[in-house]
C-alpha cells in the first residue's frame, strides 16, 4: 500500500464554498475590531444604507465600509465627507462580487479628518482674502457670443451642456477638455481654463463636472484653480453636479448651477420665452401707444375747440372795433365835415338875415335915403361875409383829399397799419398795400420797388 493510496483525497472547494469558508472565518476572527481613518467617497444607496471608505492619513491605503440602515442613527450622523471617525465592526466577505468590506456597527468621533482640516483651512484664508465675496460676483451675458466649457470631452456633463443649449436657442460652444478628477488634474484644468480664455469671442465660461463623491471633487478645491477662477475676466458659472457638497470653485465662481445642465439654462436664453417676451413687450407697447394716440387726439380736439372760441372772440372783437373806427372814420369824412360846414354857415347867415330885418323893421322910420344906404350896407355886408365863407369852402374843398383823388390821384396806404405810404423805398416787396380811389379801394401788393433815380 502506498503512501499516496494511504493518504486521504483533497477537499476541492466551490467559489461559494470558498467564499463562506472565508466570511465565517473573517467575521468570526474580527468581531468587534476598531479602526480609525477618514471617511471618503460616501454614497447612500436607495435602500438606506451608507457605503464610504475608511482611508488612513498617514500612509496609502483604504478599506471599504457600509453601514446598514439599521445602524445607530448617531453612527450615521457621524458618517460625513472627510471626518475622522473610529468604526467598530467586523471585517465580511462578500462573495457576488469578490470583495472584503468592513460592516460598521458603531461610529465615534475622532477629531476632524485631516484632509477636512485641510480643506477648511484653506477656505478660511480664500474667504480672508475677499475671493469668495459677494460683491466681487458678476452677472451672465444675456446673449453671449461663445459659451466656453472646461469638462471631460467625454463626461455626461458635455452631453448635457450641448443637449440644453441647442434645445433652448442657437448658441455657439467652444470646449476646452481636461480631465475632471485624478492626480494632476486641478493643473489640467487651470490649463484648460487658461487656453479658453485666450478666445477673444468667448463670453461666459461653464466649468465642471457631473457630480462624484468627495475624492472625485477634489480638484475643485485645490487652490490654483480657485484662483484661476476669480482671475477669469468673464463670469464663470460653476457646474460641479454635486448639490450635498459645496467646493471652493463654487464658492468663488460668479453663478453656481447645481448640475451641467442648469448651467446650460443660466448661460442660453430660452429662444421661445423670449419671443414670447418680445411679442408681450410688443402688445403692451401697442397698447400703450394707442392709448397716447387717443388723449393726444382728445387733447387736440379740445385745443382745437378752444382755439376755435378764442378765434371767434378774437374776430368778434377786431370786428367790434373796425365797425368803431369805421364809424369814427364816416364821421370825419371831408364831405360830411363840408356839409356840415355848409348847413352851419347857412343857418348862421338866415339867422343873420332875419335879426338884421327884425332889427330895420324894429328901428324908427328912415328917411328912404338913409334907408336905402342901409339897405345897400346890409347887401354890401352879406356879399363880403358869402364871398369870405365861398373862399374857405373853395379852400377846404382845395384841401379835401376827396377833391384830389376826382382829379384821377389815390391815397396809398400800408394794409397792416393803414399808415399813409410816401415814399416808395419804405415799401418791400410782397407786402400788401390799399389804394384808395374816389370810388372804392384797391388792395395790391408789392412786386418790385424802383427807387427814384438821382438828379443831376
Amino acid at each position: 500500500m502506498t503512501d499516496a493510496e494511504a493518504s486521504p483525497p483533497k477537499r476541492i472547494y466551490s467559489v461559494s464554498e470558498l467564499g463562506r469558508a472565508l466570511r465565517n472565518h473573517l467575521e468570526k476572527k474580527t468581531a468587534g475590531i476598531e479602526v480609525c481613518g477618514d471617511v471618503t467617497g460616501l454614497k447612500g444607496a436607495e435602500s438606506g444604507h451608507a457605503y464610504f471608505a475608511l482611508r488612513d492619513d498617514q500612509e496609502e491605503g483604504s478599506i471599504d465600509c457600509v453601514l446598514y440602515r439599521s445602524g445607530p442613527v448617531r453612527s450615521r450622523r457621524l458618517i460625513v465627507e472627510g471626518a475622522k471617525v473610529i468604526v467598530s465592526g467586523r471585517i465580511t466577505f462578500w462573495a457576488p462580487r469578490g470583495r472584503v468590506q468592513f460592516v460598521v456597527e458603531s461610529v465615534r468621533a475622532a477629531g476632524r479628518g485631516a484632509l477636512l482640516e485641510q480643506l477648511e483651512k484653506l477656505k478660511a484664508k480664500l474667504l480672508a482674502e475677499g475671493l469668495f465675496a459677494p460683491s466681487r460676483k458678476r452677472r451672465l451675458p444675456s446673449d453671449p457670443r461663445v459659451i466656453g466649457v472646461v469638462t471631460s470631452g467625454q463626461g455626461a456633463a458635455l452631453h448635457d451642456i450641448v443637449k440644453v443649449a441647442f434645445e433652448r436657442g442657437p448658441a455657439r460652444i467652444l470646449l476646452s477638455p481636461a480631465p475632471v478628477q485624478g492626480a494632476g488634474a486641478a493643473a489640467a484644468l487651470v490649463r484648460a481654463l487658461s487656453k479658453l480664455l485666450r478666445h477673444p469671442e468667448v463670453d461666459v465660461v461653464i466649468l465642471g463636472r457631473g457630480g462624484g463623491s468627495q475624492d472625485d471633487l477634489a480638484p475643485f478645491n485645490e487652490e490654483e484653480l480657485v484662483r484661476a477662477v476669480v482671475a477669469s475676466p468673464v463670469p464663470i458659472v460653476s457646474a460641479v453636479g454635486h448639490e450635498v457638497d459645496t467646493t471652493l470653485v463654487d464658492l468663488a465662481a460668479d453663478v453656481r448651477a447645481a448640475t451641467p445642465s442648469q448651467a446650460a439654462e443660466l448661460v442660453v436664453a430660452d429662444s421661445r420665452a423670449r419671443t414670447t417676451k418680445l411679442e408681450l413687450a410688443a402688445q403692451r407697447l401697442t397698447r400703450s401707444m394707442e392709448r397716447k394716440l387717443r388723449d393726444a387726439s382728445q387733447r387736440t380736439d379740445e385745443l382745437f375747440g378752444e382755439l376755435e372760441l378764442a378765434e371767434k372772440v378774437r374776430l368778434g372783437q377786431q370786428k367790434t372795433h373796425m365797425q368803431e373806427l369805421s364809424r369814427r372814420l364816416s364821421a370825419r369824412h371831408p364831405t360830411r365835415v363840408l356839409r356840415a360846414f355848409r348847413l352851419d354857415v347857412g343857418q348862421k347867415l338866415e339867422r343873420m338875415n332875419h335879426a338884421m330885418q327884425m332889427r330895420v323893421q324894429r328901428a324908427k322910420p328912415m328917411p328912404s335915403t338913409l334907408r336905402l344906404r342901409l339897405d345897400q350896407a346890409i347887401r354890401s355886408r352879406l356879399d363880403v361875409e358869402r364871398s369870405t365863407v365861398e373862399r374857405r369852402v373853395t379852400a377846404l374843398e382845395a384841401l379835401s383829399p376827396l377833391s384830389v383823388l376826382t382829379r384821377g390821384y389815390a391815397v396809398v396806404r400800408k394794409r397792416a397799419g393803414r399808415t399813409l405810404v410816401r415814399d416808395a423805398t419804405a415799401l418791400a416787396p410782397g407786402e400788401r398795400l390799399a389804394i384808395d380811389f374816389a370810388q372804392g379801394t384797391v388792395v395790391a401788393e408789392v412786386v418790385e420797388v424802383i427807387p427814384k433815380p438821382d438828379e443831376a
